[in-house]
């Protein structure tokens, strides 16, 4: 198409032609995937068991932490409390101070000196857990003991803050071996088998008892933790020095005076 114009004649250019253009392009775009407009973004997939093995990791992680920070509080909580109150806890546990505070077989009434007696005793409680008893204490430095003891020596151990484990003669020996390993290396500490028992197991300190059917139960970790030393009525009382024996055998043994004692061993 011309156009006359003064300087002549001039060429537009023919719309149709420029439309044969346009549509050429596009159909180029098509055919090469690449046009005038924006790229498409590519899409990113995880896969969903690598996705979920990471949420798997950051819960247990999460867990962990909530447990130690969930312990940590426990813990300082529980040592804030007095060791009266983890006792009364204990379920099942007896706490003949609280429940007689005035007899004298729980309590020490101190007939004599330091409440000392000379011969045998008979206890309202067995095994007992208060009141009179022998001059000399049964060594509580861990000891595990194969045959009865007098409770008279025993029950002196108690008064020094020892934790005494009876058990029956008849207990089958891996819950004694599971009883000693509580006991051995542990000061403070005895057991020895006791006849007559009406319960497998029994646990004194001075002026508490709990009476138990297994070895294993978690309750015999938790009186010693809270009764041993605490439940002493004699401050800074030892197991290893002084008017101790080790030897076995129900009837108490008379310490000698002073100036003529000497260590009692085994079999003597």
């Amino acid at each position: 198409m011309s156009v006359r114009s003064k300087g002549g004649e001039q060429r537009r250019p023919s719309t149709a032609r420029t439309g044969r253009k346009a549509a050429g392009g596009k159909a180029g775009a098509a055919k090469d995937g690449r046009g005038g407009g924006p790229r498409p973004t590519a899409s990113v997939r995880i896969k969903p068991g690598r996705d979920s093995r990471l949420i798997s990791l950051f819960v247990a992680v999460g867990l962990v932490a909530a447990g130690i920070i969930g312990y940590g509080a426990y813990a300082v909580y529980r040592n804030s409390i007095g060791w009266q109150d983890r006792a009364a806890a204990i379920d099942g546990i007896v706490n003949y101070r609280a429940k007689d505070p005035k007899a004298p077989d729980y309590v020490d009434p101190r007939p004599s000196a330091y409440g000392h007696v000379e011969g045998t005793v008979q206890y309202p409680v067995q095994p007992p857990v208060g009141g009179r008893h022998n001059a000399a204490w049964q060594r509580c430095q861990g000891d595990v003991y194969d045959t009865p003891i007098a409770s008279e020596h025993a029950l002196h151990s108690l008064e020094h803050g020892a934790v005494w484990i009876a058990f029956r003669p008849d207990l089958p020996k891996d819950q004694v071996e599971a009883l000693a390993a509580k006991v051995r290396g542990n000061d403070h500490m005895l057991m020895s088998p006791f006849e007559g028992l009406d319960r497998p197991i029994s646990l004194q300190a001075w002026g508490y008892q709990l009476k138990l059917d297994n070895a294993r139960d978690g309750r015999i970790g938790e009186f010693i933790r809270a009764l041993r030393v605490n439940a002493s009525t004699e401050g800074n009382a030892t197991c290893s020095t002084g008017n101790y024996v080790n030897v076995t055998g129900t009837t108490p043994r008379n310490m000698p005076a002073p100036q003529d004692q000497q260590q009692q061993q085994p079999g003597g």
